[in-house]
């Protein structure tokens, strides 16, 4: 016969074990969820690049048909002077913490208290390097790795903000407000 401890101490183990299976899968969302975000930003970025290296080709284009002398200049690209660069999809961000806080008043506030606080004041939406940097300056410490994206996941989840860009966050109750005047 089967001891009912044996079988009592087997299903806390599997209570145990699929808590921890689903603590993984939350947090494997999340950093899913970061790694998309960041994504967002990289191809953000070299759109505008592709933007300016089109306008300066076209600048440069220029010049060397207005040159004078007889001699045909050397057309020149911008992607001469500056190549594109590699796709940085494995490679971590450096994070630049070298802003000194000048209060504490986030000290002891959430991410989204403090950035609901934030865009209550500056009356516009903010980009969470924008965020980031008031946060840091007033007074708030994160301890990850990738503190923007950890604001960009928190305003993500809460219903109070919405995205209006990309990394850009505003308040959802302004939209609301601006309606209904």
């Amino acid at each position: 016969m089967l001891d009912p401890n044996v079988i009592t101490a087997l299903q806390t183990h599997i209570r145990e074990s699929r808590g921890k299976q689903n603590r993984l899968i939350s947090r494997l969302r999340d950093l899913e969820n970061e790694a998309d975000l960041v994504r967002e930003e990289i191809a953000e970025l070299e759109n505008n690049a592709e933007q300016m290296t089109s306008t300066i080709d076209t600048l440069l284009a220029m010049m060397s048909s207005g040159s004078r002398g007889g001699k045909a200049a050397k057309r020149t690209t911008v992607e001469d002077e500056f190549p594109r660069l590699p796709e940085l999809r494995e490679t971590k961000p450096q994070s630049s913490n070298n802003i000194e806080p000048h209060s504490h008043r986030f000290a002891d506030r959430t991410i989204t208290q403090a950035c609901t606080l934030l865009l209550r004041e500056s009356g516009v939406p903010l980009h969470v390097n924008e965020l980031y940097n008031l946060l840091v300056a007033g007074g708030m410490e994160f301890k990850g790795n990738n503190p923007t994206i950890s604001v960009a996941v928190s305003l993500n989840r809460n219903r109070r903000f919405r995205k209006v860009g990309p990394g850009t966050f505003d308040l959802v109750m302004r939209e609301a407000s601006q309606a209904a005047s």
